[in-house]
């Protein structure tokens, strides 16, 4: 069932009830307000863009509503635009491709278009300009859709690289920085000074002249901010037309600017302030503008009133309940199927051009609404600017200028997956890593990375990636090689990475808290490489015993400090064959044991029966524990698995052998002799013994 469905639905249900009560309650007025609202929202979901303007005019006759409600509206609206905009007919400058985020400047700012400057990187690994993260002008990387934080520093290598390549194009940005001081200190005479010096320059920017737009606007010399904006970006220009009070032309600016970035924050809050004071009736047209509208020379407007003249009397019970009668029916026959004759009226008034709402304050609601579906259907035929505040030409490095070793990693040498910090201080990914193993520290400025390590977004600085790739291309095809190497000789066949800890066994879950930092590193290897697997051995003099069992990681959970919960399950069991040690953890040659298969039916039938007998003696013994042991073997180890029909399916016998081999208390030792065995009768019988003087011990 659709949004619109439902809502539809709700408002017959609630009609029903609405009628029968007094219109002097104040919940369900505030109840009929919501349901209308809810009305207008799902049609503004499924795009009925003319439809979700009636439905939201009524809802601001009911009650009061604040811009942010609007959020759906403006979505619709956008959509529509953007639509509009896409035609094969559109003009110049309309096309889908208007605000395309494809660039071939590696060192212009994804979002103003203009050089990088001083650059702060994200934690999605995209690095933006200081000025539009400070200004908040986007809240989402417009390159992954990630959510911008911006509370990252400036980018250390990157602001020496450019410092060093550019010298020129950073000083005409710091100039331009000086330029939006000066305006927040309200100092706009020595601003538009300052810009006007930088735009007289031939390598003059957009946004020297936007930043004087914004010092002209403060100085009401609108026109000169006018002339300004049109070489920059349509939102300023949008926010000139507001401060002037054209309302309308600054609406259809603002629209262009979310064509082009819908999740532009600072455009969609403006257009949802003004279509909020567009809707909304005047403390006047409370009382009276419905009853203006009646009144109306319009039969069209005329004829969608759901308020009568007679609101204004006393009305009787009787008469409230039949007033609000009326008004359901008029809703249900004229506000769900109005759309035919809105569309003719929208198409009337095609050359009359755009009206401000806001200049005729005779107009009632119904007007309004009409003028803002004339207003809104008119958008198409408005040409779309989008200044670009980037340079012509793609940026050149000096070759002379290209050093290896401004690109190398203070931890080792060229990076490698280069991952930037919160604190702006850049590592290769796995010496990052290591590092945090041991201290949640950046390495260089020790500043805290608590909260970095605890989202664990190591995402590699894509501009930096690039120019290693682009510029010492040799050198890191080397380092990429050396890394598949060293990650194939991490995969599960020689040197098997041995967790030194506890007893584990096949099937058997066996749930791991890490957090000594040579254990951190052999987890997050395992799980790089794919194979997610390791070994487990129990500690003996000689390091760790000759048997142990493979763990697959189903799942690891990260603690905020570094340390993990690692939840695994038993697997194969194996033999050391000799041993070694990387990077502070232990490392085995194996080979994988195996029971032996008994084929001889005799053999094989009293081998059955044995396992039979057992298993029904484990599941006396289970039976007969005492509640408080019980509930903790199946918290820790779940419940004793059914009998298996074929005990010899896996190499490593029947499930239960190994469940109780886990849940009894011995020794583990003995348990490790166990483990040892190839042969599934050898093992029944031990186990029976174990449980046999475990029945015969009294109960206290």
């Amino acid at each position: 069932m659709s949004l619109q469905q439902e809502a539809d639905d709700a408002l017959q249900e609630r009609s029903a009830f609405f009628i029968g009560a007094d219109s002097d309650n104040v919940s369900l007025e505030e109840d009929h307000h919501q349901l209308i609202l809810q009305k207008a929202n799902a049609l503004a979901s499924e795009n009925c863009l003319k439809d979700a303007i009636d439905w939201f005019t009524l809802a601001m006759r009911y009650g009061p509503m604040e811009p942010e409600q609007l959020s759906t509206f403006v979505d619709c609206i956008v959509r529509n635009f953007k639509r509009k905009a896409a035609r094969p007919d559109a003009l110049p400058g309309q096309s889908q491709d208007a605000g395309s985020n494809s660039r071939d400047d590696v060192f212009d700012c994804p979002s103003c278009r203009s050089f990088l400057g001083e650059p702060i990187t994200l934690a999605c690994g995209h690095s933006y300009c200081k000025r539009c993260l400070q200004r908040r002008l986007l809240s989402k990387c417009k390159l992954c859709r990630e959510t911008v934080r911006g509370e990252e520093k400036a980018n250390v290598i990157l602001c020496g690289l450019l410092e060093k390549w550019f010298p020129d194009e950073l000083s005409r940005t710091k100039t331009i920085c000086e330029v939006e001081g000066l305006c927040r200190k309200k100092c706009y005479k020595e601003a538009v000074s300052l810009a006007t010096d930088v735009i007289q320059r031939p390598e003059a920017t957009a946004l020297a002249r936007l930043s004087r737009a914004e010092a002209y606007m403060a100085l009401k010399q609108y026109r000169l901010a006018l002339e300004d904006t049109e070489f920059c970006a349509m939102f300023r220009k949008a926010m000139v037309l507001h401060e002037m009070g054209q309302v309308d032309e600054s609406l259809q600016a603002f629209l262009q600017c979310l064509a082009v970035d819908e999740d532009f924050p600072c455009a969609k809050r403006q257009v949802e302030k003004i279509l909020c004071d567009l809707l909304c009736p005047d403390d006047e047209s409370v009382k009276v503008g419905v009853r203006e509208t009646t009144q109306n020379t319009s039969p069209r407007l005329r004829s969608k009133t759901l308020v009568s003249d007679a609101q204004t009397q006393p009305l009787s019970p009787v008469q409230r309940r039949h007033q609000h009668q009326k008004r359901w029916e008029s809703l249900e026959r004229q506000g769900l199927s109005r759309a035919h004759s809105l569309r003719v009226h929208t198409s009337d008034c095609g050359e009359e051009g755009l009206k401000r709402v806001c200049s005729a304050p005779q107009l009632g609601d119904q007007e309004k609404g009409s003028l803002l579906k004339r207003k809104l259907s008119t958008s198409d035929t408005e040409p779309c600017l989008v200044a670009s505040g980037s340079s012509k030409h793609k940026k050149q490095v000096p070759e002379e200028l290209l050093d290896p070793n401004d690109l190398e990693c203070s931890l080792c040498m060229l990076f490698y997956e280069p991952v930037t910090t919160p604190c702006g201080h850049t590592f290769c990914k796995n010496c990052l890593e290591r590092c945090l193993d041991h201290t949640p520290q950046c390495p260089l400025c020790k500043e805290s990375l608590k909260e970095y390590l605890a989202c664990r977004k190591y995402n590699v600085t894509s501009i930096l990636d690039t120019l290693i790739k682009q510029f010492w291309s040799q050198q890191s095809a080397e380092r990429t090689k050396s890394h598949l190497e060293e990650t194939k000789e991490l995969s599960l066949t020689k040197n098997v990475p041995i967790f030194v800890c506890t007893m584990a066994y096949p099937t058997v879950p066996c749930p791991l808290h890490v957090f000594e930092p040579r254990y951190r590193l052999m987890i997050r290897r395992c799980m790089e490489t794919g194979t997610r697997q390791f070994g487990m051995c129990i500690n003996d003099p000689q390091k760790f015993v000759d048997y142990g069992c493979i763990l697959t990681v189903r799942s690891v959970h990260f603690l905020p400090d570094g340390r993990s919960v690692v939840d695994t399950i038993g697997g194969k069991r194996f033999r050391v064959l000799s041993r070694g040690m990387k990077d502070g953890y232990s490392t085995a040659d194996i080979e994988y044991l195996e029971d032996t298969r008994v084929e001889d039916g005799d053999e094989l039938e009293s081998l059955q029966e044995l396992h039979d007998e057992v298993y029904e003696q484990a599941r006396v013994w289970f039976q007969n524990l005492k509640i408080h042991f019980h509930n903790q073997i199946l918290q820790h180890f779940g419940p004793m698995p059914e009998r298996e029909a074929d005990i010899q399916a896996t190499p490593n016998g029947p499930a239960c052998c190994w469940w109780l081999l886990a849940v009894l208390p011995i020794d583990p030792r003995y348990q490790l002799s166990v483990l040892s065995m190839t042969s599934l009768k050898e093992r029944l019988v031990k186990i029976q013994h174990i449980l046999t003087y475990l029945q015969s011990i009294p109960s206290n």
